[in-house]
C-alpha cells in the first residue's frame, strides 16, 4: 500500500505552508487521475510530489521549501483540467531540457518549444497528461 501523508497544521513545523510574501500564494492544478499526475509531475519537476490527504480530499503536494510559492494537484468536481485560462509557471531551474524530455516521455505534449522570455529567462509551454496548459520556467537555458 502506498504511503499517503496526512495534511494538517503540524506541516508548518516541516516548512509546508502557503507563501504570505508573494502576490500568487498557491495554485490548485486540476486533475482527473491523481496518481498519474503525481508520477508525471514528479518526473517533470525532478522532485517528488507527495500524496497527502485530509478529510474528504486527497491531493499531490508540489515540492517547495519554507515560504516559497507552491500548490497541489487536486481532483475536484468544480475544477476541471483545461488548456484555457490562467497559465501557471512551474520552476524547473537549470533543467528545462530534461523537463521537456520528461513531458514527452510521460505522455504530455509540448505546445510551445523552449524560447527566451527576455530578461526573465526561458520557458516551454506544455500540456500535461490531464489536459492542463502549464509553463515550465528556468532562468538559464
Amino acid at each position: 500500500m502506498e504511503k499517503v501523508e496526512v495534511a494538517n497544521r503540524n506541516n508548518l513545523e516541516k516548512g509546508i505552508f502557503m507563501s504570505k510574501a508573494n502576490t500568487v500564494c498557491w495554485t490548485d492544478i486540476p486533475v482527473n487521475n491523481l496518481d498519474q499526475a503525481i508520477q508525471f509531475y514528479s518526473a517533470v519537476l525532478g522532485a517528488p510530489v507527495t500524496k497527502q490527504a485530509m478529510p474528504g480530499m486527497e491531493f499531490g503536494l508540489l515540492p517547495h521549501a519554507n515560504e516559497t510559492v507552491s500548490g497541489c494537484l487536486c481532483k475536484t468536481e468544480d475544477n476541471q483540467p483545461s488548456e484555457h485560462g490562467p497559465l501557471v509557471y512551474l520552476s524547473v531551474e537549470g533543467r528545462l531540457d530534461d523537463a521537456i524530455r520528461a513531458v514527452l516521455k510521460g505522455g504530455g505534449k509540448v505546445l510551445k518549444e523552449k524560447h527566451p522570455i527576455g530578461p526573465y529567462g526561458f520557458r516551454a509551454v506544455i500540456r500535461d497528461t490531464e489536459g492542463n496548459r502549464i509553463a515550465l520556467h528556468s532562468q538559464t537555458a
